[in-house]
């Protein structure tokens, strides 16, 4: 894909951190260039799908953001569904609009973002039929 989407993760309306271990627990396996502590990761799913990751860490704080660039279709759609997952985080297209999988979390997101949000599950399959909705 030739867009970019971004992780993050809501409480109250305001962006939380990112939990780094959870993302290192995540990426780890698919991890073929750089890594958490370089701030930039490059993924390579099962099928050969790749993805680039761009993660600031702010130290104990965690991780602000998620950026990911350059994703295959196919299965690293579904590491990057599992990831947002995991982190407790939305998916945010550049395009707008948030991605989410749990209703509960719509309370959570910017104003701006609830009432255009969906809810999807954290699947391959899902992700893309949201990308391709849009």
């Amino acid at each position: 894909m030739s867009y970019s989407i971004f992780l993050l993760r809501f409480v109250d309306g305001e962006v939380v951190a990112l939990d780094a271990e959870r993302f290192r627990h995540v990426t780890e396996p698919y991890v073929v260039a750089g890594g958490q502590d370089e701030g930039f990761s490059q993924l390579r799913a099962e099928d050969g799908g790749e993805a680039d990751l761009y993660h600031e860490s702010h130290g104990e704080s965690g991780l602000p953001c998620v950026t990911a660039t350059r994703f295959a279709r196919g299965a690293m759609l579904g590491v990057l569904a599992r990831l947002a997952a995991a982190l407790g985080a939305s998916v945010v297209p550049q395009s707008g609009g948030a991605l989410i999988f749990h209703e509960k979390e719509r309370r959570h997101l910017p104003a701006e973002l609830q009432g255009s949000a969906v809810v999807i599950a954290p699947t391959e399959d899902a992700l893309q039929a949201a990308f391709d909705a849009r």
